[in-house]
């Protein structure tokens, strides 16, 4: 296992011709700290580092063939899809160099990759292990470095080094906080992992309820050079920004005080939203002017089979106490799950056209359940007569809705989105395209007039839409055009 002494040792002994190609797939449309984080300690190491950010350049054979470990980052199912077709090219052009997969979705599929796709797959806090599996090649230990490595410790952190990535205005960009208004946009981490063990989440198989802080300095430091970059809004990464409250509301008021200017957003869980209501306020003042929560459904049935800790009723509530505060919440959701029924699909599409159409990008509602081979969703013994065959090229589960008319409007809602995407079509008028084929598949009557529902406002955004884990689908065509 990885550990602070190893990069120590690593400085000392390894050679300094030792070259490491670090890939980042698909951050979200953010600049990777997942290849910046660990380029820091691979350089401070003694190790000769070159990135690539594979969704914005291509990854020339000339860096493959010139790299002794090639370190391909895949937090996500699509990065995964596109990293092992980076891997497949890598082991062609350049046959002796150690292929090494790591992020969530390489734990995750590790049984798969070993081998055939990747020698190493690494797992949890990757940093300090990326430095000792670089060591240990250099040092022609290339057996010891092959398999399986999972990292569940604290370790030490460094300032990401983002000053040879792509700059910020390749990246996705924030459009707010005024309608005229477009930032730049920085991203940075102040925890790791997870307190809580969402099924269906990635994050819970591999961290088992763990979560790790990031030390103030260096989330302050990283900011600081993004700020300096031309960064006018960070987004924080933390899976929950309240798993630790006092630490990340120190770092937001830090970041207040010596840039005012600067606004931000989190991700937050809906029962931390109802549990910490009392900071919402102050979220507001330091600069937060929207949040992401996963709602995920509306149905006490789906979110109790999910384990997500809240209600269809606290959905509501966080809704209500985010807008008084200030804050607007963009909600993520799985519309499509084994357990949705038609009248939950629906319910999701009245909730966003009545309270939230601007709040949510219709790619949400074309969301189905993931299930990887790594999936919490299969550690319960429970009945799933709907759960079908591995496929192994798409590194998942398949599952049929035991009601094939889901199925089939899932079909239809995929296609909705994606003429929508195409045409660049109002939003509103996408989602109420998706209400409508729902009530039509269920055979009922459209009640009243959608327009009639929705109340426009402005809500602060990113240009890149997607923040969810799913079946590719969509993520993939977004993120290729």
């Amino acid at each position: 296992m990885a550990n602070a002494y190893a990069i120590s040792l690593h400085r000392a002994s390894v050679p300094l011709m030792t070259r490491v190609l670090l890939v980042s797939c698909y951050e979200l449309g953010h600049q990777p700290f997942a290849i910046a984080s660990p380029w820091a300690q691979l350089e401070e190491a003694g190790f000769d580092v070159h990135g690539i950010d594979a969704s914005l350049d291509p990854v020339d054979d000339g860096s493959i063939a010139g790299a002794g470990l090639i370190a391909i980052s895949v937090p996500m199912h699509t990065a995964l899809r596109l990293g092992v077709e980076i891997a497949r090219r890598a082991r062609r052009v350049n046959p002796s160099a150690h292929i090494c997969l790591y992020g969530l979705y390489a734990s995750l599929n590790a049984d798969a990759l070993l081998g055939s796709v990747a020698d190493s797959v690494i797992g949890g806090e990757f940093e300090a292990a990326l430095v000792e599996l670089a060591g240990k090649l250099a040092c022609e230990d290339a057996e010891s470095a092959r398999g399986r490595i999972d990292v569940l410790e604290r370790l030490p952190f460094v300032r990401p080094r983002r000053d040879r990535l792509p700059p910020l205005k390749r990246y996705a960009h924030l459009i707010g906080p005024e309608p005229d208004e477009v930032r730049q946009v920085g991203y940075a981490e102040a925890s790791r992992g997870c307190l809580h063990q969402c099924l269906h989440c990635p994050i819970t198989p591999v961290y088992g309820g763990r979560f790790f802080v990031v030390p103030r300095e260096v989330v302050l430091a990283d900011i600081e050079q993004q700020i300096a970059a031309g960064a006018r809004h960070i987004t924080f990464g933390d899976p929950d920004f309240f798993n630790g409250i006092r630490h990340s509301m120190a770092i937001a008021q830090a970041v207040h005080a010596s840039h005012p200017e600067i606004t931000f957003d989190i991700t937050v869980k809906v029962e931390h939203i109802l549990k910490h209501k009392g900071r919402l306020a102050e979220l507001a003042r330091l600069g937060c002017i929207f949040l992401v929560s996963a709602i995920e459904s509306l149905s006490d049935r789906v979110l109790e089979e999910l384990e997500k800790g809240h209600t269809g009723a606290d959905a509501h509530e966080a809704v209500r106490l985010t807008r008084e505060a200030g804050i607007a919440l963009r909600p993520s959701f799985v519309a499509f799950t084994p357990w949705t029924t038609m009248s939950d699909f629906i319910d999701i599409c009245d909730f966003v056209l009545r309270d939230l159409v601007d709040h949510v990008d219709p790619i949400q509602l074309a969301v189905r359940l993931l299930i990887p081979p790594g999936s919490a969703i299969l550690r319960h013994d429970r009945p799933r007569p709907w759960l079908g065959a591995l496929d192994a090229e798409a590194f998942g589960y398949k599952w049929e809705h035991p009601d094939p008319r889901m199925d089939r409007l899932h079909a239809q809602v995929i296609a909705i989105v994606e003429d929508a995407t195409r045409s660049r079509s109002d939003g509103a008028a996408t989602i109420e395209a998706v209400r409508r084929a729902a009530y039509e598949t269920a055979g009922l009557a459209l009640p009243g007039a959608a327009t009639a529902m929705r109340v426009r406002r402005f809500v602060p955004k990113l240009s890149e839409p997607w923040f969810c884990c799913a079946e590719p689908n969509l993520a993939q065509v977004h993120q290729v055009q």
